[in-house]
């Protein structure tokens, strides 16, 4: 269940949404759905928001989500696992294990939520302390 349309992603970045936007803001719904674990909301049947100050939240998040992989190309956020890699000859290299992971979540995406009060505290994505 996806909380955002492509006329929502188009209408949050002021650009027209690429191929594919329906698969993004799907996934980028997992991620909103993983930041908001913990949350206490408002739902009806099918887990939606009922109060549209959090479904409009939940919306805007999402589109922030979406754009924001689509501006730092990691769609499936796997960039965790490797520090390079190549598509002509297959070249992976992967990150030392002290190196910290590139964020999974937008930054943007946890703010909106934060400010909507559907976060309890702060999201610590990277390095681990």
């Amino acid at each position: 269940m996806g909380y955002a349309t492509a006329a929502d992603y188009t209408a949050y970045t002021g650009q027209a949404a690429p191929d594919g936007i329906a698969r993004r803001l799907e996934r980028a719904s997992e991620r909103i759905d993983e930041l908001l674990f913990a949350s206490i909301y408002p739902t009806d049947d099918a887990g939606m928001p009922t109060r549209a100050k959090d479904a409009d939240a939940m919306k805007l998040a999402t589109c922030a989500q979406a754009a924001w992989t689509i501006a730092v190309g990691d769609e499936f956020g796997v960039a965790a696992a490797f520090k390079s890699v190549s598509i002509g000859s297959v070249r992976l290299e992967r990150g030392n294990s002290g190196d910290a992971p590139p964020p999974r979540y937008s930054p943007d995406a946890s703010s909106i939520l934060q400010r909507a009060g559907l976060l309890p505290g702060y999201i610590l994505d990277g390095s681990v302390w």
